[in-house]
């Protein structure tokens, strides 16, 4: 089994999602007590897939996040750097086209996708500043980027108490869920240094997005930011 360290070397990080793909959308409703289906669906809502557009999905995993795009009617192409998450996701959903690829060095020509989005997964990119431009290249003029990311609570009591259960209730409960906890170790030390919301958007600002936007979800446990590709 594999964990990764906060370096975020691809190779670690690809392999630690490797090794929890079969139960990875199990364990992820369980320790969110059943909020990630309705982070799901504001993600969805703030993408506005429509027919015929390009969507791509970053971070993509088994393509659970790339179903309600597709439900639109909307081209969407699951993307992700872990092998084992691409089987499990063909063996579940073989009609959609899943594509290998480093969200650092995207294999995608420029100007290709009306959206691009990433949920839980900016994170666990070694370079997110890298990450950010490749969006904004393979994102055509007039398009736009929702990021779908673990932020800081804005109540203080929560932030304590959200603290609290990252670090000593979510391990025991991986050990009890998946099928590698030592991952979900590193998940609550990469979400506590992880940058806030202001400083998310402002690396977003970096990298050439305008009229960059966030809005909280679940107290500001989750983070909604998007950003547009001027025409």
């Amino acid at each position: 089994m594999t964990r990764a360290s906060l370096d975020k070397q691809p190779h670690e990080v690809a392999s630690m999602f490797d090794d929890v793909a079969d139960r990875y959308d199990l364990t992820n409703d369980v320790l969110s007590l059943g909020q990630a289906r309705l982070w799901r669906k504001e993600v969805a809502r703030a993408v506005d897939a429509r027919p015929a557009q390009k969507v791509l999905d970053l971070a993509a995993g088994t393509a659970t996040s790339s179903l309600p795009f597709a439900r639109t009617g909307a081209y969407v192409v699951p993307c992700d750097f872990s092998l084992g998450m691409l089987q499990v996701g063909k063996e579940r959903h073989g009609w959609l086209p899943f594509t290998a690829g480093d969200a650092t060095r995207l294999p995608f020509r420029d100007d290709v996708f009306d959206a691009v989005t990433i949920s839980f997964g900016l994170r666990n990119v070694q370079d997110h500043g890298a990450a950010l431009r490749e969006m904004y290249r393979v994102t055509r003029p007039g398009g736009r980027v929702v990021i779908c990311e673990f932020s800081q609570p804005t109540w203080a009591p929560l932030r304590t108490v959200y603290t609290e259960y990252l670090m000593r209730a979510l391990p025991p409960v991986a050990r009890a869920v998946s099928s590698n906890p030592d991952a979900y170790v590193y998940l609550a030390e990469s979400i506590r240094a992880w940058p806030d919301q202001a400083a998310l958007a402002g690396h977003l600002i970096e990298a050439g997005w305008s009229k960059v936007a966030w809005r909280n979800l679940s107290g500001g446990i989750v983070a909604l930011h998007r950003g547009y590709k001027e025409s």
